[in-house]
């Protein structure tokens, strides 16, 4: 039994091969793509992280694989149905960083509305002028949680901590939350139209591609804040910027990018301008996003606390170790 771990970093080496015992162990640093998987495609099982591509191309050439384990929640970036057809498990981490994206959201909120990446440049420049730095308040402020998972609930209590109103959408509402954290489930129009906030806690994939898109940038509060730590599909960046440029969105905070793969592997980056598997237009609104005064953008880092991680590589471990022992545990399908 061979289990090939992607996307790894030396320290998480260790752990995982502590965790996973005597089994036979490959390390891979690089994403899963048709490129990478070539030498490795005698392995059973396979682990990455969200910026592999398990797509058909991909798995097809795996010709002993058994189970598939994603050391994320979201799991967007596999194919489903593939793994569905050739009866091929697929294993998540279904929690782990409610409170550490949570806390995420308000580092990205609180450096906009006090502008902190702009302050601390300026007085790094020897520059103690307060000229444009005047920012908001949290206080009183209407907070709109689209998502009320593990990290939305977690936003929702936070918020509520600075005194903030919070207002909810989702699917499926949980009433209960609802009266113990003092917020309201609303529906989509009124959270759009009242929110002068608005952070995001969806997964990726079909159904909530571009969510948030011209049309929904339309019906926003005028001036209003966007936060997206979840997945950047949910967001239609073309019609951000166009929200951003007409003043519609204030700032954006930003965890993560649509075409994020591509920019986070520059040496890969050319080849994406003459590849059908990445949206150009897209690709180089993210670069202009990145550029703005107003956009506040991390690596994809809103999960990255020692608490998270290691919850995460204990998880992987124990679906691996169940998979094992014919006992299947936190399956996607």
């Amino acid at each position: 039994m061979k289990i090939v771990f992607f996307e790894t970093e030396k320290w998480e080496c260790d752990i995982l091969q502590h965790l996973c015992g005597e089994a036979e162990i490959a390390f891979c640093e690089k994403r899963l793509d048709a490129r990478s998987a070539a030498v490795y495609l005698d392995a059973d099982v396979i682990s990455t992280f969200v910026h592999s591509t398990l797509d058909r191309e991909t798995l097809d050439p795996f010709s002993r694989l058994k189970f598939i384990t994603t050391r994320s929640t979201g799991v967007d970036h596999i194919d489903l149905e593939y793994c569905r057809t050739k009866a091929i498990p697929v294993s998540n981490v279904p929690t782990y960083g409610g409170t550490t994206v949570a806390e995420h959201v308000f580092a990205l909120l609180l450096a906009i509305s006090h502008h902190i990446p702009e302050a601390i440049n300026r007085t790094r420049r020897g520059d103690f002028s307060q000229a444009g730095l005047r920012g908001f308040d949290l206080q009183n402020k209407t907070l709109g949680v689209i998502g009320t998972g593990h990290i939305g609930k977690r936003v929702a209590e936070i918020a509520r901590g600075f005194r903030m109103e919070v207002m909810a959408y989702d699917p499926a509402p949980d009433e209960v939350f609802a009266r113990q954290a003092g917020l309201s489930y609303v529906d989509w129009q009124t959270l759009l139209t009242q929110s002068d906030c608005i952070t995001l806690h969806v997964p990726g994939g079909v159904g909530t591609r571009h969510m948030i898109s011209g049309e929904a940038f339309s019906r926003m509060k005028k001036g209003v804040i966007l936060i997206n730590t979840a997945r950047g599909s949910v967001v239609d960046v073309k019609a951000l910027l166009r929200a951003l440029a007409e003043g519609r969105v204030a700032a954006a905070g930003l965890d993560v990018l649509p075409e994020e793969p591509s920019i986070r592997e520059e040496a890969e980056l050319l080849r994406s301008f003459f590849s059908q598997e990445h949206d150009l237009e897209t690709l180089l609104a993210d670069h202009l996003l990145l550029r703005m005064r107003n956009v506040i953008i991390t690596p994809h880092s809103a999960f990255n606390t020692t608490e998270a991680v290691e919850k995460i590589l204990r998880t992987t471990a124990g679906n691996i170790q169940g998979f094992l022992h014919g006992k299947l545990q936190n399956v996607v399908t």
